[in-house]
């Protein structure tokens, strides 16, 4: 690898944050195959730690429990030391005040928006997500945005609106940005 090149490839690790269905797991892989990282979602982190699906962790101990794995695992990664990878995160894990330094700490930390109407659509098709089993979804999603949109702008370094966008120029796009990033930082 010449030098041009090692200063093109960010070091340091890539977060990808925002409300579920914005697309931090597909683009989370799809980031990975362009740099050659690994992808640590921390809600399978959680689950194999756990040995429960998010689903039963919510059921079964709640969701205060379930946001204090994820400070555990945010934890777990920065004093493991780990860089080079993309980390995609559950959609409320920069709702809980500490985390948020911890994200930043770990890496670049990207904001993956999407309007209303995408992410509802992109989350009907799973029923694995415990915040959304309610009579109104749709109501359930304006209002959790209400809530944690101007946290994801806090903690995020790029806002990206992905509605429209395809995988491929969202990824190269947010590569781009972060090479600008940890060239001048």
């Amino acid at each position: 690898m010449n030098a041009e090149t090692t200063n093109t490839i960010p070091a340091r690790n890539i977060i990808l944050v925002g409300f579920m269905g914005s697309g931090k797991s597909t683009i989370g892989r799809e980031l990975g195959k362009l740099l050659s990282y690994p992808l640590i979602d921390t809600d399978t982190k959680i689950e194999e730690h756990e040995k429960f699906s998010v689903a039963d962790i919510f059921s079964l101990r709640g969701e205060s429990f379930f946001r204090t794995c994820e400070t555990q695992a945010i934890e777990q990664l920065l004093s493991e030391g780990v860089t080079h990878h993309i980390i995609a995160t559950g959609g409320g894990l920069p709702m809980k005040k500490q985390n948020r330094p911890l994200l930043r700490e770990l890496g670049y930390v990207v904001w993956l928006d999407a309007n209303t109407e995408t992410l509802l659509e992109r989350t009907s098709r799973n029923n694995n997500r415990p915040l959304l089993q309610t009579e109104n979804p749709r109501e359930t999603i304006e209002k959790m945005l209400e809530q944690r949109n101007d946290i994801y702008q806090e903690v995020s370094h790029l806002h990206l609106q992905t509605t429209g966008l395809n995988v491929a120029e969202t990824a190269h796009g947010i590569l781009e940005s972060a090479r600008y990033f940890f060239g001048h930082s």
